[in-house]
């Protein structure tokens, strides 16, 4: 026999589930209702919301998790990874730490940030290494990028007749 408890805990689970099966068909029609105007989402939409998908794919994190986590809509998460939506950089900020990983690196893929100057596989380097806190890895980024920076300038700056000369 189910104690009262037991009962109202399954009902509730069923209504959840419910409520997310809606949701998420409500969503595809909204969608699929909007495909004209579906299509004047920039490429800057669809690119992050890839990245996003392949971060939660790559941390294996469900999107229900990462949504609930992130503190959005199942729909609206579903809606972001498809390209259809555009986040808000708070939403992102929010999705970020949701997958732990830094907000700016969501903030390049939709393009409210500049990409940082350097080679690619660094700066993810960089950003991957878990043993970093956030705060660390700005730092470490910021470093990096001032270093390539001046790397740079010198290189402009030294003609050949200067190299042969300090040779």
């Amino acid at each position: 026999m189910q104690t009262p408890g037991e009962f109202v805990r399954e009902q509730v689970t069923t209504v959840h589930e419910l409520v997310d099966r809606v949701a998420g068909s409500v969503a595809e029609s909204v969608a699929e209702a909007t495909t004209a105007s579906a299509s004047n989402v920039t490429a800057v939409g669809s690119q992050v919301g890839n990245y996003i998908r392949e971060q939660r794919s790559a941390a294996q994190v469900s999107l229900r998790e990462l949504a609930r986590t992130a503190g959005v809509s199942n729909p609206y998460l579903s809606q972001v990874e498809r390209g259809l939506r555009k986040p808000s950089a708070e939403i992102l900020a929010s999705i970020a730490r949701g997958l732990k990983i830094s907000a700016e690196s969501l903030y390049e893929q939709a393009g409210i940030l500049d990409r940082r100057s350097g080679n690619p596989d660094t700066v993810a380097a960089i950003r991957s290494d878990e043993a970093l806190s956030e705060r660390h890895k700005a730092v470490l980024l910021e470093l990096y990028e001032t270093y390539v920076r001046e790397h740079r300038a010198t290189t402009q700056t030294t003609s050949p007749d200067n190299s042969k000369e300090s040779a």
